[in-house]
């Protein structure tokens, strides 16, 4: 059944104004669980003849230990590079000469895999799919670790050390969280801990984490789900389960102060980040803070954005959201300063702002100005049958139903004025990180706060 007709009836509708969590907005889906544990979710979209397969390995940088991390970006690469009976570099060769692509990425709770191309190229995705999950451990030797090793190596190189503002993101994670937390390390992993990970610890790793019991796969587009279930019980279904896996669990903690930290960097402009610990995905207040972000930053005559850049022009761009994931969530204010001002500049008026808005709240315009580019956003991704199949990998991974699509939606037509004015101050209010990234020597142009020095 085509998701369709649906999406273009809400789309249409929502320019007209209306309230879109009240239209009927479902993506069908099948989910079935292998006795392996394997979990497969197919949804059919008849719509154009392609089709999509998203695995999700439940495992990410937070599921690491301190002095092992890395390992969930290193297995990325490392996936790509051969198994039993598709050694390298025929997943890649063969997914080309089918018409189809393929890609994967890492966060601090999952790691995924796609393919995309013609609905014919199935078979060939799901048993090169199948092929690595099940016979990847034969082939992986010193070589291809210490190969992939040095990829990632430079992949941090080019991020981190060598490209502008790059060390602030690994600097925020190690501030903003205590030391041992999951996410108190960045996502690519330290240089000493990539250099100690000996074959037998990668080994272990993919034991533990690439089974089929931590695994679950979409498969969506222009499919027949009876035919998939058949096709992945081919593939997969003599994988055997991996052991049991204990999540890491942490104590709540909170900032007592804001803390105030200065990196210098070869950069030409100064750049500010305003940090604060917030929610966890798909908590209660993790869609006011996301519509609280568009209100600071996401158009241009947002709270933040318009006088920054455009009144008072002493900034460059302002970014701001909100980043809930399964331990923590944090919310981000990222401002550059134009050339010839200095970060208090932009202080006084950041600062201002948030009291502002949470003392005032917004206006009824400016909220549902950012409830329409939510949903527009939100529509617009669901004309892709790989958008879909991703988020409904997602929505199965954070809250247990696939088809939570309608419910999305409706947290954020349901957040009012007072919600935002809430978080606004229970959140943004509250102690921070403050970065500033300055250039060389010039530490005079830092941020500053009462009562904290660098």
């Amino acid at each position: 059944m085509s998701i369709r007709p649906p999406l273009t009836l809400a789309a249409g509708l929502m320019l007209a104004a209306a309230p879109l969590a009240a239209q009927a907005l479902h993506v069908p889906y099948t989910i079935d669980t292998l006795a392996n544990g394997l979990t497969l979710i197919v949804h059919e979209d008849r719509s154009v003849p392609i089709v999509t397969t998203n695995v999700w390995y439940h495992v990410g940088s937070g599921d690491e230990k301190p002095g092992r991390t890395g390992f969930a970006h290193l297995f990325e690469h490392i996936m790509f590079m051969g198994s039993e009976h598709a050694e390298y570099p025929m997943f890649d060769r063969l997914l080309e000469a089918a018409g189809a692509n393929n890609n994967g990425s890492t966060t601090e709770d999952r790691t995924n895999y796609y393919e995309s191309g013609p609905s014919n190229a199935l078979p060939l995705m799901l048993w090169l799919e199948a092929d690595r999950m099940g016979w990847l451990l034969p082939t992986m030797t010193v070589q291809k670790v210490d190969a992939q090793r040095d990829v990632v190596k430079n992949e941090r190189r080019q991020r981190y050390e060598n490209q502008p503002y790059g060390l602030a993101w690994e600097t925020l994670t190690q501030t903003m969280y205590p030391a041992g937390h999951p996410y108190s390390w960045s996502v690519i992993g330290s240089m000493a801990d990539l250099s100690a990970a000996t074959l037998e610890d990668t080994k272990e790793f993919f034991r533990k984490y690439y089974a089929p019991n931590n695994a679950a796969i979409v498969v969506a587009g222009a499919v027949s789900a009876p035919e998939v279930k058949a096709a992945v019980e081919k593939y997969f279904g003599d994988i055997p389960r991996g052991p049991a896996i204990q999540r890491p669990q942490v104590a709540p903690f909170s900032l007592t102060n804001d803390t105030l930290v200065v990196l210098e960097d070869r950069v030409q402009l100064p750049r500010l980040y305003y940090n604060w610990h917030t929610t966890k995905a798909f908590s209660d207040d993790d869609a006011a803070l996301e519509l609280t972000a568009y209100l600071l930053a996401g158009a241009k005559n947002a709270r933040l954005t318009q006088p920054l850049v455009y009144d008072q022009q002493i900034a460059t761009n302002v970014s701001a959201w909100q980043d809930g994931k399964r331990l923590d969530g944090d919310f981000m204010v990222m401002v550059t300063a134009r050339p010839g001002h200095g970060l208090p500049d932009l202080q006084a008026t950041i600062d201002a702002e948030l009291r502002r808005l949470a003392t005032e709240g917004p206006t009824e315009r400016e909220l549902e100005q950012a409830k329409n580019a939510t949903e527009a956003s939100f529509l617009n991704g669901l004309e892709r049958v790989g958008r879909k199949a991703d988020q409904l990998n997602r929505y199965y991974y954070y809250t247990g139903n696939p088809d939570y699509f309608a419910a999305d939606l409706a947290r954020y037509r349901a957040v009012t004025a007072a919600d935002v004015r809430r978080v606004a101050t229970q959140y943004l209010q509250a102690p921070k990180v403050i970065l500033s990234v300055v250039p060389q020597g010039e530490t005079q142009l830092a941020a500053t706060a009462a009562g904290v020095t660098p």
